[in-house]
């Protein structure tokens, strides 16, 4: 099962759908206080119902088409995030890519990679969240920066897995390979993470995410600029494992959004540039497509 959030121009508030193909049936009109996917997912938990079993109760009812509300920018995030938290180092590829930024000779992202203890870091609060479909911000004192696709889950305050989404974690390359203390300067930032459009619901019918394919492609002038694509196959740890030190001495609330790490680099020469286009597409879920400013 698949839904989206977005914004009723008429009403001007945010609306539960439940996607199916290119059409969206509105799970809020059928029940008013389900405008978020938290609400639903512990009404369905509490009630014991498969979510896919539910999806006939909000079909019956006109539908709306998912591209007019894309290319109205009218989808919001497909959950409210309050925290949004990542991985790092978790694919070959980006411990390769972190040895190759950073100027220090013992290299701490070899001893992450291979330690028990995993990379987290806080991303960003639902205000520095940008929608799909709307523009991510380079930093002003950068001059190396990439998007890093990822597959994030969506997360309960119990550690559960809702569902999947995904992310496009916006990083500084010079700043955090400057020393890896910046870190939190070459992460956290305005506007400087998107996740959507779709969240996909854990359920036997989603799959298996570690058959799953994740795509970049970056457009610049109208023209590809880089284009890459990693198997999450590659992915070195578990969500489970990720989840449990995430929630270590650490409460995180309902909605929480974890970035799993990307396996997708561009090479040392790419950066990106204001009006590039970055589209990172999964499959099973979706395409998140977002401008670059």
């Amino acid at each position: 099962m698949k839904t989206i959030r977005y914004l009723d121009p008429a009403r001007g508030t945010a609306e539960l759908g439940l996607l199916i193909a290119d059409e969206v049936y509105s799970i809020t009109n059928v029940v008013p206080q389900w405008t978020d996917p938290i609400g639903m997912w512990y009404a369905l938990q509490a009630l014991g119902v498969n979510p896919e079993d539910v999806t006939a109760r909000f079909t019956n009812q006109p539908s709306k088409s998912y591209r007019e509300l894309e290319q109205s920018h009218l989808l919001l995030p497909p959950v409210h995030a309050e925290e949004v938290w990542a991985a790092g180092v978790t694919y070959e590829r980006s411990r390769q890519a972190r040895n190759a930024e950073t100027r220090i000779s013992d290299s701490v992202y070899d001893r992450v990679y291979d330690a028990v203890r995993p990379e987290l870091f806080f991303k960003a609060t639902a205000k520095r969240v940008v929608a799909p479909g709307q523009p991510l911000r380079l930093r002003t004192d950068s001059e190396w920066m990439v998007p890093e696709p990822e597959l994030a889950v969506v997360l309960s305050a119990g550690g559960d897995i809702i569902g999947y989404t995904v992310a496009n974690d916006l990083s500084s390359r010079d700043i955090e390979g400057e020393n890896p203390l910046y870190l939190p300067q070459a992460k956290v930032f305005l506007q400087s993470c998107s996740f959507g459009p779709v969240l996909l619901w854990n359920t036997a019918a989603a799959g298996n995410p570690a058959e799953w394919t994740i795509e970049l492609d970056i457009l610049r002038d109208e023209a590809t600029a880089f284009k890459d694509a990693v198997s999450f196959s590659q992915f070195r740890r578990s969500f489970g494992h990720l989840i449990d030190y995430l929630r270590k001495d650490n409460p995180i609330p309902d909605g929480t959004v974890l970035m799993t790490g990307t396996g997708i680099v561009p090479p040392d020469e790419f950066t990106l540039r204001p009006l590039d286009t970055v589209s990172i597409r999964i499959s099973s879920i979706g395409t998140l497509t977002n401008p670059i400013e």
